[in-house]
């Protein structure tokens, strides 16, 4: 581990010590091949939302390999289609997403308004493999909170056009809060919670650290 950050090197600990795979690749452009050594052919695999898979070349891999993809993203889907995918996605042989956050305690952090996501990672599919860039990578679960309130659900709500008040202002509501205070909105897209910590089923959830910052 001679050249991974010192960080990195104690979040990969950490998340080892709590049952779940963890690696590094310095750079995007080694994201796809760290993903497909973990695949099989004729794996049916699918993904919750997310800009670093796209950002990293990910859904390409899963679009021109040997694999089964659920792809939430195919053109002209109805939202009642979407959802049918969103089940699907439980019985899955490999779930990819990033995540929010993780922490030098091994924890991984997830907030969600549809929930099909975080409800992925933490039950269902036999494999779920996390790509995340390293400036998601945080001391502890404060930090992880404040990171998702000021910059990864501004920045998301901002993509997906949400009608809240981080989207407009760039900071959630709720900063002064609790983990869950912010906006009174419907659009709003942190509803439900994660913390993922100790394990019971050792490496179903791998994280890939990549040294770059790739998503929000």
């Amino acid at each position: 581990m001679a050249d991974i950050p010192a960080n990195v090197k104690t979040a990969i600990t950490a998340l080892k010590r709590n049952n779940m795979y963890a690696t590094y690749v310095a750079t995007a452009a080694e994201v796809p091949a760290a993903v497909k050594a973990l695949l099989n052919e004729g794996d049916t695999v699918a993904v919750g939302g997310s800009v670093t898979l796209e950002q990293t070349g990910v859904l390409d891999l899963l679009r021109n390999g040997d694999y089964r993809f659920l792809d939430r993203y195919t053109e002209g889907l109805t939202r009642d289609e979407t959802e049918d995918i969103f089940r699907q996605s439980f019985f899955a042989d490999v779930y990819l997403s990033s995540s929010n956050a993780v922490t030098l305690h091994g924890e991984l952090y997830n907030v969600d308004g549809n929930s099909n996501r975080i409800a992925a990672i933490a039950y269902g599919p036999k494999s779920v493999i996390l790509v995340v860039g390293v400036q998601k990578l945080v001391p502890d679960l404060e930090s992880a909170v404040e990171r998702v309130k000021t910059t990864a659900a501004p920045k998301n709500a901002a993509r997906l056009s949400c009608d809240t008040f981080c989207a407009k202002n760039g900071t959630c509501a709720g900063t002064e809060g609790g983990m869950t205070l912010g906006c009174g909105t419907d659009a709003r897209i942190c509803c439900n919670y994660l913390v993922s910590a100790k394990q019971r089923r050792k490496d179903r959830i791998k994280v890939i650290f990549v040294g770059e910052p790739v998503g929000y």
